[in-house]
């Protein structure tokens, strides 16, 4: 599958390795429904934006990248996340490539990567994050070339990392947070981080809808002050 975005941005499934296809797959035919109940208002509104669902592999096999951002951010503080962030003017319309362009350079802003050894391969549903406004589109990518990776500005991202898919679908690192407003969703206790939120409901489903999931215990709860 290859497609142009505003006649100048290639999304492309072509040369995907055989274990990434499955997530492709997905992508073709899902409904933003069923990636989450959030969904940007009907009535339009909300700050376009976009983050890079970036698979890669490295030594233990198939992996996520993900940063932590800085605890001084006014937005989402302290959080693991994928990279990204709003649409600026310069990335075009967001309705078109907008999301795509933005999508990797808040990656490159944020981590360092070499956005020319990534291949996008597949763009998910828009999606909305109702406690900051934001309606984001999810850009997934193959990690074709790795680059070096790390936190760019101090002031934005604390730490760049990546994760093994199999950390990701290990039920022994999967547990339910429930947020002081009262709201349940699935999260992930990886690389020293507890992935919650927004980022853990694209992975969980991610995992679903790719065949990944392996049974785990829903009722294991973690609290959102699990350092403490």
């Amino acid at each position: 599958m290859t497609s142009t975005y505003g006649g100048d941005v290639e999304v492309s499934a072509h040369g995907l390795p055989e274990w990434l296809l499955p997530v492709a797959r997905l992508a073709e035919t899902i409904e933003p429904r069923q990636l989450s109940r959030f969904l940007p208002p009907p009535q339009g509104g909300g700050r376009p934006s976009a983050v890079l669902v970036l698979f890669g592999e490295g030594a233990d096999g198939p992996e996520l990248l993900l940063m932590e951002r800085s605890g001084s951010l006014r937005s989402h503080a302290g959080q693991p996340s994928f990279p990204g962030g709003a649409l600026d003017p310069e990335d075009g319309d967001p309705d078109e490539e907008g999301p795509l362009r933005a999508a990797l350079r808040e990656a490159e802003e944020e981590t360092g990567l070499d956005p020319s050894g990534v291949q996008v391969f597949a763009v998910l549903p828009r999606l909305y994050i109702p406690v900051s406004g934001f309606v984001v589109t999810p850009v997934l990518g193959w990690w074709r070339r790795p680059s070096p990776v790390g936190a760019v500005d101090p002031a934005e991202t604390a730490r760049v990392f990546t994760v093994p898919v199999a950390d990701l679908t290990d039920p022994a690192n999967r547990a339910t947070t429930v947020h002081p407003s009262g709201h349940q969703g699935p999260a992930f206790l990886v690389g020293s981080a507890l992935v919650w939120g927004f980022t853990a409901g694209v992975i969980d489903r991610i995992l679903h809808f790719a065949g990944w999931e392996r049974p785990w215990d829903r009722a294991k709860h973690v609290s959102l002050d699990w350092r403490a």
